[in-house]
């Protein structure tokens, strides 16, 4: 089959790129290449094209001969929302429709959108599912769900929409992101011996290894229409909804000498506990192929292989903000995110 997959140079791109073309896919990449400097480890593959362009200037022959795109490219957390909501809105919602809206044109048959469980935003403790009321509380949250909205009201017979809520994302990556829970607490713990923790942890959050996500994807990839198509799935698995606090016990068992500090008591409202069956009905795995506490040791060994201290992954190196701040600063970035020549250059 052959596949357009949007971010394909970002954290999760990394990884199912090469996933998809292991399972016999042809990929062709779209990535604005923002990102590109915020690499961890060499990547060891390449996609059979790769196009480096934002998103918002996608053209109708940017697809052609492809059957399926799975749209991964955006401004992907709550801080990178609050960076700038004009642009998250713009980026995240209404280029995310456009590109549906071309791919529809093209003939393409299958779209794939990477929403977020963050769209249920302050759910508080109880079960939520995909038929549960959505309660953002962030920009990024609200465009996701914008964008959700707006791609599934272009379904119809011949182009086929799925909606994929991936929980919170963990596990190692060339393009390794320590914006993400999991990974912040596994890095400061390798760092600096301490597992720091930003809230009072008492919110919830489902978990969600990247090999996971990557399976997840291919196998929205290959399923029959009958099955999948018009259709929301959150992605993730019930057994790894935690409590943020519950992670720093899990992690000091596999690095004993890490101290549990809380920084910040605050109450973070987003909370949301997340119910996955209806993606286990499709998808054949029922449980994580990377139990949690082996990821946390996979982790911890990819960081003491390739180590970064506490300023670096807290920097623009890996914080997906603070590298978007620098670039805007050095003028790799204009005030819209638009590259400029000195950021092609590089990309």
């Amino acid at each position: 089959m052959n596949i357009l997959l949007t971010g394909h140079l970002g954290y999760v791109g990394s990884v199912l790129a090469p996933a998809l073309m292991k399972c016999g896919h042809q990929v062709t990449g779209m990535d604005a290449g923002w990102f590109s400097r915020c690499r961890l480890y060499p990547n060891k593959f390449s996609v059979q094209r790769s196009i480096i362009q934002d998103i918002r200037d996608t053209r109708v022959t940017d697809f052609e001969d492809i059957d399926t795109v799975i749209h991964l490219a955006a401004l992907s957390n709550d801080p990178l929302g609050r960076l700038n909501p004009r642009l998250t809105k713009e980026i995240n919602h209404f280029a995310a429709v456009r590109l549906a809206k071309l791919a529809k044109a093209a003939g393409v048959k299958r779209f794939i959108a990477a929403s977020s469980c963050s769209v249920y935003g302050a759910a508080g403790n109880d079960w939520i599912n995909e038929d549960s009321v959505p309660s953002p509380v962030t920009e990024y949250a609200r465009s996701k769900l914008a964008m959700e909205r707006g791609i599934v009201a272009l379904a119809d017979g011949s182009f086929e929409v799925v909606i994929a809520r991936p929980g919170t994302v963990y596990g190692e990556s060339p393009m390794l992101r320590f914006d993400l829970v999991l990974n912040n607490l596994v890095a400061w713990a390798v760092a600096t011996d301490r597992i720091r923790f930003l809230s009072d942890g008492s919110a919830w959050r489902p978990l969600l290894h990247v090999d996971d996500l990557a399976r997840a994807f291919v196998c929205l990839v290959e399923a029959p229409a009958e099955r999948i198509a018009g259709m929301t799935f959150n992605i993730g698995f019930n057994e790894q909804n935690f409590r943020v606090r519950d992670l720093g016990p899990m992690i000091q068992s596999i690095i004993p000498r890490a101290e549990i500090k809380t920084v910040i008591s605050d109450t973070d409202t987003r909370s949301y506990r997340v119910d996955c069956a209806r993606f286990q009905r499709v998808h054949s795995a029922e449980k994580s192929a990377v139990p949690i506490e082996e990821a946390v040791l996979r982790l911890a060994t990819c960081l003491k292989k390739y180590p970064v201290s506490a300023e670096q992954f807290e920097g623009p190196s890996y914080q997906r903000v603070a590298h978007l701040e620098q670039a805007l600063e050095q003028g790799r970035l204009d005030k819209d995110l638009r590259a400029t020549p000195a950021h092609l250059q590089y990309a």
